[in-house]
């Protein structure tokens, strides 16, 4: 899923000088654009809400899909008539984007000044000091020690109610498919003691909901912790701080981590674990170091432990070697999990992956396209069958804002990390209010308020 984001944030000034920064993609590059914030900041900038009068502007990419970088050139482009404009404008492009391509990309697109990749942010105000020698600028060094731990992230959405934290960075479990272990380098885990601080001084800031963040959240370790005590810990902060984490990977999803779930009231009841393929021959194509039916022995362990936890998934379908029965097979476990909703791709070959060096991409674009509409269809009607089931239901809902539907119209989400829209004009964000659902869509539970 592609995200994008420009935030605004007004910080004391050291300079005049007018940072914009836009982000793209996952939770985390939205928590490291926080994290350049946080840095640009202390170094005199002024972060806005808009491009157009920037003196400098970032650009945080993706490259989980093809699809996603093209997006992000097609915008360069577009800051293209801006820079011919302003002549002095800086142009950075950070993140994964930036670690996968480096000089490269500096060739190709000629208005970008600054190459940063993600564990380089902490160098952006010498890198752009050096442009005033009409240089550009690049630092993609990866490290196995740099988690931010002692950056307070400036939040994009300042007054809101929702936050997110990262606990760790990078990955090393290499699916073949996946850029991520070369884009953000080796797993590392950050300080307990640094997480829990910045998750009460959330709270004491009056955020009501935190989610926890890495590549693979549930292999989270720090000398003898584990995520499970990690999770226990930040739940301990306030009953009234609601936890969520993502993602977990199915080999690493363990009966402990399940039962704290069980335990503590405000950790959500909702966990999303990526399927990816029903097919356990496809499964060890991709290097997901798990089995059709391992995987399914971990679902039955989520619906024994914890009976009202909604499951979330990702797919891809396509992938290399692709067969009509591998299909068949991501069909039928999506059918038997009935996972409430779904992110769902196609295969996208990424350079420089395991697949992309020793697999064939196959499968043809049409067929990767029918099948990814009859795997939409399949998650259309589950997602719908599962909201019906909540008619009728009572849930505790912390209030996020205004429905874009309707004024008069409040919006929240349960523990399940379902959204539910309810007439009110007097809650504010913030507020939790217990709502019976009276009707739904696949995407949407309707309600009103218990009085």
């Amino acid at each position: 899923m592609v995200i994008f984001s420009g935030f605004n944030l007004i910080i004391p000034l050291k300079t005049n000088r007018k940072l914009y920064i836009e982000t793209y993609g996952c939770q985390m590059n939205f928590s490291d654009s926080e994290i350049v914030g946080s840095i640009m900041a202390t170094d005199g900038f002024t972060i806005v809400g808009q491009p157009n009068n920037a003196d400098v502007i970032f650009v945080n990419t993706c490259s989980i899909r093809e699809n996603a970088e093209q997006r992000i050139r097609k915008r360069l482009k577009e800051f293209q008539l801006l820079k011919k404009k302003n002549p002095s404008l800086v142009i950075g492009v950070l993140g994964c984007m930036a670690e996968r391509l480096k000089s490269q990309l500096l060739e190709q697109e000629q208005i970008v000044d600054v190459i940063a990749g993600p564990d380089a942010y902490r160098d952006l105000p010498q890198l752009l000091n050096t442009l005033e020698n009409g240089q550009k600028a690049m630092n993609v060094m990866l490290s196995t020690e740099e988690t931010y731990a002692d950056i307070s992230p400036v939040k994009l959405n300042p007054g809101g109610v929702s936050a997110f934290i990262s606990i760790m960075r990078g990955c090393q479990n290499f699916c073949s498919y996946c850029v991520v272990p070369y884009t953000r380098g080796k797993e590392r885990s950050r300080n307990p003691n640094t997480i829990i601080n910045e998750a009460r001084e959330l709270f004491d800031n009056g955020y009501r909901e935190i989610t926890l963040l890495g590549q693979n959240v549930n292999s989270y370790h720090w000398e003898n912790l584990y995520f499970a005590g990690l999770l226990e810990n930040v739940a301990q902060i306030d009953p009234r701080l609601r936890i969520r984490f993502t993602t977990s990977h199915p080999k690493n999803l363990s009966d402990e981590l399940l039962y704290t779930i069980a335990r503590y009231e405000n950790i959500c009841k909702s966990i999303h674990l990526p399927v990816q393929s029903g097919s356990t021959r496809i499964l060890k194509h991709m290097n997901r170091k798990y089995t059709r039916e391992e995987y399914m022995n971990r679902i039955e362990a989520i619906r024994r432990i914890l009976p009202d936890c909604t499951i979330s998934t990702d797919i891809i379908c396509g992938f290399c070697s692709e067969t009509e029965e591998d299909h068949k097979e991501t069909l039928s476990i999506m059918q038997w999990v009935a996972f409430d909703y779904a992110f769902m791709f196609k295969y996208s070959e990424r350079p420089d992956t395991l697949a992309a060096r020793s697999l064939q991409d196959d499968v043809s674009e049409e067929i990767k396209a029918r099948r990814l509409e009859e795997i939409i269809a399949m998650q259309r009607h589950l997602s719908l069958q599962s909201n019906k089931k909540d008619i009728g239901k009572n849930f505790s809902v912390l209030v996020e804002g205004t429905s874009k539907r309707s004024a008069t119209h409040l919006f929240g989400r349960n523990s399940q990390n379902k959204v539910i829209v309810f007439p009110s004009e007097t809650l504010k964000p913030g507020n939790y209010i217990n709502v019976i659902v009276a009707d739904c869509t696949a995407a949407t539970l309707k309600g009103e308020i218990l009085t």
